[in-house]
């Protein structure tokens, strides 16, 4: 069996977690929230790049065989260079762009993600691949992720910003909105209200697993015997917030595991 860690900002990548313990239950995983510097989308290239490359560090030093950096963000900024540096299976996540213009029927798909993902290059260079006739309306989700982190996800205060946000894209008629921050798959009850069900969404965790399902399958590592399984939940704030968080919005499984959570301590 593998060890795999999952990183990201804050609570988004849970979803790819969860997703990982679905597909692939018989392995042991960290999950390493950095929670005390999160949104990442509202830093610098520079920061988010040295930052990433840092916890993916801590992570292989814990004996990780294969790292998920769950967050957009950070995939944007830093995967290139993690790869580069590390010797194991790294795989990333990105805005499902290309399957959305693959999916819409009118041509017209939404892309809500952080303010760093849209301006990326890598972004933006995957975007020049795709279709001149599929329109694209980005849309920054300032503020979304703190309220998520905040556990209020489906909150009023939640609904009234995600509604300005998805305004643009709702107006331009679009039939296929991108989920494009690990995050926001926390937000699909509220993204339901707003938009009801006609709108195709687009979260990439399925095909993500898939990736690393390959690689491990690359790497010869044997499925476990489902015993003596760990799960480690490790944030660089509050340990006990991210363990409740995770049990909150996980629906997998995680019985098999043994569980613990553990407080990051600031690392260079």
């Amino acid at each position: 069996m593998a060890l795999i860690g999952v990183f990201d900002s804050g609570v988004g990548g849970l979803s790819i977690l969860d997703e990982a313990l679905r597909q692939l239950p018989e392995h042991n995983y960290i999950y390493l929230a950095d929670s005390a510097y999160a949104p990442y989308g509202e830093r610098s290239s520079d920061w988010i790049a040295a930052r990433s490359l840092t916890l993916c560090r801590h992570l292989f030093k814990q004996g990780c065989d294969a790292i998920v950096v769950a967050c957009n963000t950070a995939t944007a900024e830093a995967i290139a260079q993690i790869r580069n540096e590390l010797a194991i299976p790294v795989i990333g996540v990105e805005p499902g762009i290309k399957p959305a213009a693959m999916q819409s029927q009118n041509g017209v798909v939404g892309v809500l993600a952080t303010e760093a993902t849209l301006k990326s290059d890598k972004f933006n260079a995957l975007l020049a691949t795709l279709p001149s006739n599929c329109q694209f309306i980005k849309q920054a989700g300032a503020g979304l992720v703190p309220l998520i982190e905040a556990g209020d996800a489906n909150s009023e205060e939640t609904l009234e910003l995600l509604a300005q946000h998805l305004e643009a894209i709702q107006d331009a008629g679009a039939d296929t909105l991108v989920l494009g921050c690990t995050h926001y798959p926390f937000l699909r009850k509220a993204i339901r209200k707003l938009l009801g069900e006609s709108v195709t969404l687009i979260d990439t965790s399925e095909a993500v697993v898939r990736q690393l399902k390959r690689q491990l399958e690359a790497k010869s590592f044997a499925q476990g015997s489902h015993q003596n399984l760990e799960l480690t939940f490790i944030s660089s704030k509050d340990e006990r917030s991210l363990l409740d968080m995770a049990n909150d919005l996980m629906l997998s499984d995680m019985s098999s595991h043994h569980i613990q959570s553990k407080l990051l301590s600031d690392i260079s």
